[in-house]
């Protein structure tokens, strides 16, 4: 891994905590991670709650000076007018987020989000000095038909195609296939993908945005297996999912380096 490249440990809730349980959930990862000293910039952690509890947290994060970035779950490719309940980059840049998931395979799936969709949401995050969190992967349909990296980066060519070589992005690669299932990709089907992935940041971007760029893979990742992929070359983190809504669970996963050594 780079050394330029600070691994990045995302919790993506999903539809889940209220304002009230999110702050409950934030201390107490706080006071867990705290306790083991681990808050020592080594790895960065964000969470990225539901639109409605992003004040809350971000409210918490800055009064007890909590080291964690705040993210947002989506954003409108417009930036206001008659979009009835979509969110705009300003109104999520003027939270302090940081980052914004863009393209997440449920925005594809439940939503019908297409790869043209994507491109315009992660221009709308750069508009708004947001980092956008560019999310590729395929199902186990597309894993049988084209195998694993034909899909997803095909999915970072059109999220990329107007980016500027300079913007600051973050790519995750989650298979659909093991979203949620409890089976992850193996750490070598993890690195060939990511690999792909960076190549196609190098081919658009250029080598120097390729050796910056963060890559993270999601799909049912654990404490028992984040750092099998932490030891691959251009896995960079990990998006996580269910597991980062149970504290100790995700405690484990951002302290990675503490009980395995990577």
């Amino acid at each position: 891994m780079g050394a330029v490249r600070t691994p990045l440990i995302a919790g993506n809730w999903k539809m889940n905590l209220d304002h009230l349980q999110a702050v409950a959930f934030v201390q107490k990862l706080h006071w867990t991670l705290k306790d083991a000293k681990h808050e020592d910039g080594s790895v960065e952690v964000a969470v990225f709650p539901p639109f409605t509890d992003l004040r809350t947290v971000q409210t918490l994060l800055d009064a007890d000076k909590i080291p964690f970035s705040l993210g947002g779950q989506d954003l409108s490719p417009k930036d206001s007018g008659a979009f009835t309940g979509d969110i705009s980059g300003a109104f999520l840049a003027k939270l302090d987020a940081q980052y914004v998931i863009i393209g997440h395979s449920e925005r594809r799936e439940y939503h019908h989000e297409t790869d043209e969709v994507v491109a315009s949401k992660v221009q709308a995050a750069l508009r708004h000095g947001l980092v956008p969190v560019i999310c590729v992967g395929e199902t186990a349909e597309d894993l049988e038909k084209y195998g694993a990296s034909a899909v997803p980066v095909g999915q970072l060519k059109t999220a990329l195609a107007d980016v500027p070589a300079d913007a600051d992005i973050v790519v995750a690669y989650e298979p659909v296939w093991a979203i949620g299932s409890g089976q992850a990709a193996t750490p070598d089907q993890a690195q060939d993908v990511c690999a792909k992935l960076r190549a196609v940041v190098a081919d658009t971007l250029g080598a120097d945005a390729a050796e910056r760029t963060r890559v993270l893979y999601g799909g049912s990742v654990k404490a028992a297996n984040i750092a099998s992929f932490m030891r691959e070359p251009d896995v960079d983190g990990a998006l996580v999912g269910g597991a980062s809504l149970v504290v100790d669970e995700f405690a484990a996963i951002i302290r990675y380096q503490k009980h395995v050594g990577v």
